[in-house]
């Protein structure tokens, strides 16, 4: 069953890959959870004018995807952990989630260097197995888009080393999240949206 769970706009227009049962999980477990990224991912196009403007902190991408579901409740969050051996204790703080709602953690990866999948998976481990996340959800993009990019003479920017879905997936065949289901998506050609002359 899997990713069949997924609506056919989704399965049609992103690439997608689910680990130790991702979908079922989410659907059934986080109903909610569900619905909004269904929502955000149906809603979604990459629009022409989010590639062709320089770099900063954060990407158009993912500014419109954060802000898409922080006004559906979620929040980027920081788990406070610690580790205590007898009576010494030591902080242990994880990476900030970009989107966190009731054990459903969210990462965009959009155009940062490929060893962030490796910091994002650690992290989907570690709360999984601390028992603070259910399921991560990786929102990346597809080798494909490369063509689009280099068409718009900005194929330096997204090179061979930076996130996208080849990437991604040998890290996460390699147990990279241990046992955490692990749901990735990658945004496709399809989605391009030519918003600007």
């Amino acid at each position: 069953m899997g990713v069949d769970l997924l609506p056919d706009f989704i399965r049609s227009r992103y690439e997608v890959h689910e680990y130790q049962h991702a979908c079922a999980i989410l659907r059934q477990d986080f109903p909610a959870e569900w619905r909004d990224l269904c929502d955000l991912l149906v809603q979604f196009r990459l629009k022409k004018s989010w590639l062709t403007v320089g770099g900063g902190r954060k990407s158009k991408v993912a500014e419109h995807i954060d802000g898409f579901l922080y006004q559906r409740g979620w929040e980027e969050k920081l788990f406070l952990t610690r580790i205590q051996v007898d009576a010494a204790t030591r902080d242990a703080p994880t990476h900030k989630v970009d989107c966190f709602r009731n054990r459903v953690a969210v990462e965009i990866e959009w155009n940062n260097k490929d060893p962030f999948f490796d910091r994002d998976l650690n992290n989907f481990r570690l709360l999984f197995e601390l028992r603070a996340i259910s399921v991560g959800v990786i929102i990346t993009r597809t080798d494909a888009l490369q063509a689009i990019f280099d068409g718009l003479g900005r194929g330096s920017s997204y090179g061979a080393s930076t996130t996208h879905m080849a990437k991604l997936l040998p890290r996460i065949a390699g147990g990279g999240g241990g046992g955490c289901p692990v749901l990735a998506f990658g945004i496709g050609a399809q989605l391009y949206e030519e918003d600007q002359p």
